[in-house]
């Protein structure tokens, strides 16, 4: 009789090797390779400005569908719209504390360093500031009657944040109202957002050669004078970001939610990278809401507070207008009181709100508002136009920064986010899977009655 042979194991399932960390290496050395061609060749540096343009022109080109989706699959799986109108209002009450917080800290920065004093101003750069004023920017009552869609389709073509929320709100309401007769719509929907996040993971293979073009065209443009002239208004923008993102927001994290900023940060560590090398916040939106998923935060929070946060949470941006409007100020000899300076940066912050979603919203949105509010200070505007586009790096990674801080907060107010998932993703036990942008496993879980009904994911 032949020997039984014992039964063998099964093989263990293979595991997905994680390829992209040579993505962002790659990343990494396009920068540095753009640098140094800004510096050798400006000229031709200049030239290869459509290599960043059209990588960024990819990635907007799936923030509608992806905002769509996510704010869908997050309103349609709870069953109380009370909920939704709870994060809603309470993410923009804090985006506009925020706002003011960035606002005041700016302004303390600003009266301390005084950058402006001592330049001249020539007829040349006079007339260049005034080239700045976007007739793109719209007065409050036009601002709001254009995040209604000329039809439902336009929203996802027009590339506004805001009219793709509307629709997707719309949605979203009415699928939660269908109750199980919506169910099939919403399993259609979340198969259409895996596939728009497949796309995106392919698009992120484009990253490298962008990041080269945009930063060999900064650096080919503007050139070293244009930011040895300019360094202690650069300086003091970073050390402010630096300050605000850090001790400000790194403090609410931690009071609020009981966590080390630095472990969120580490953990967005690619979107960062991502910014940094396209200069564009929007770049990194995507995987934004992938990730804040990912972490245990609900889509419902999720899906409303980061679209929202693009438009109304840019506290870099304030920083930015605040000191750039003091520093045009000093340059021009006429500085401004407190008394002038309030009513003023208050004026840009309602300002801010009606470009949201400009190109160059930073700049075009300053130089709007002194037209209108302060018309005298224009001419100064074309004192950071060479700069500009380093300074706008900042305000991109802050931006950034303050959405992410502002979603898990925003999920801790309203309980909408699974504590001890946050603590194992940021612990490194759950990591984020790269391939697809999406968790294969989260998205099982939240299939499951009890979580549809709450939005939530329990541990």
């Amino acid at each position: 009789m032949a020997a039984s042979t014992p039964p063998t194991a099964p093989a263990a399932p293979r595991v997905k090797r994680d390829r992209t960390h040579y993505l962002y290496i790659a990343v990494i050395a396009a920068v540095a390779l753009g640098i140094a061609v800004g510096l050798v060749w400006p000229d031709a540096a200049v030239e290869l400005k459509p290599l960043g343009t059209g990588f960024v022109n990819l990635i907007k080109m799936m923030i509608s569908p992806i905002i769509f989706c996510t704010i869908v699959l997050g309103i349609g799986s709870v069953r109380k719209a009370a909920k939704v109108g709870a994060v809603g209002g309470i993410a923009l009450g804090y985006f506009l504390v925020m706002s003011l917080v960035a606002l005041a800290i700016g302004l303390v920065v600003g009266n301390v360093l005084h950058p402006g004093d001592g330049l001249q101003l020539t007829d040349a750069l006079k007339q260049t500031g005034h080239e700045q004023v976007s007739s793109e920017a719209l007065p409050p009552v036009d601002f709001v009657l254009s995040i209604i869609p000329t039809t439902f389709l336009s929203a996802f073509t027009q590339q506004q944040v805001l009219q793709t929320l509307l629709v997707a709100l719309l949605a979203g309401f009415a699928l939660q109202a269908m109750g199980p007769a919506g169910e099939p719509v919403l399993r259609g929907v979340e198969h259409i957002q895996r596939l728009v996040f497949r796309i995106l993971s392919m698009v992120m293979w484009a990253a490298p050669v962008g990041a080269f073009g945009a930063i060999a065209a900064v650096v080919g443009s503007a050139g070293l004078d244009a930011l040895k002239s300019l360094a202690v208004l650069m300086l003091g923008f970073y050390v402010t970001c630096f300050l605000f993102v850090f001790v400000v927001l790194g403090a609410l994290l931690r009071i609020v939610a009981g966590l080390n900023v630095f472990s969120l940060f580490t953990y967005l560590g690619r979107e960062f990278l991502l910014i940094l090398s396209t200069s564009s916040s929007e770049s990194a939106l995507p995987r934004l809401i992938a990730k804040m998923e990912h972490l245990g935060v609900s889509r419902p929070v999720v899906g409303i507070t980061v679209p929202t946060g693009y438009s109304f949470n840019l506290d870099g941006t304030m920083i930015y207008m605040t000191m750039a409007s003091l520093y045009i100020a000093d340059a021009l000899g006429t500085p401004m009181s407190i008394g002038e300076q309030i009513p003023l940066l208050l004026f840009l912050l309602l300002a801010s709100k009606g470009a949201a979603g400009v190109s160059g919203a930073g700049l075009a949105t300053l130089a709007g508002g002194l037209q209108s509010h302060k018309p005298a200070l224009v001419d100064g505007v074309g004192l950071i136009v060479g700069i500009d586009r380093f300074m706008s790096e900042a305000r991109a990674l802050t931006n950034f920064a303050g959405n992410a801080v502002a979603t898990v907060l925003v999920g801790t107010w309203t309980k909408e986010i699974d504590k001890v998932r946050v603590r194992r993703v940021l612990g490194g036990e759950l990591p984020f899977d790269e391939t697809t942008l999406l968790d294969e496993g989260r998205a099982e879980v939240t299939d499951a009655p009890a979580v549809r009904e709450e939005g939530l994911v329990k541990a």
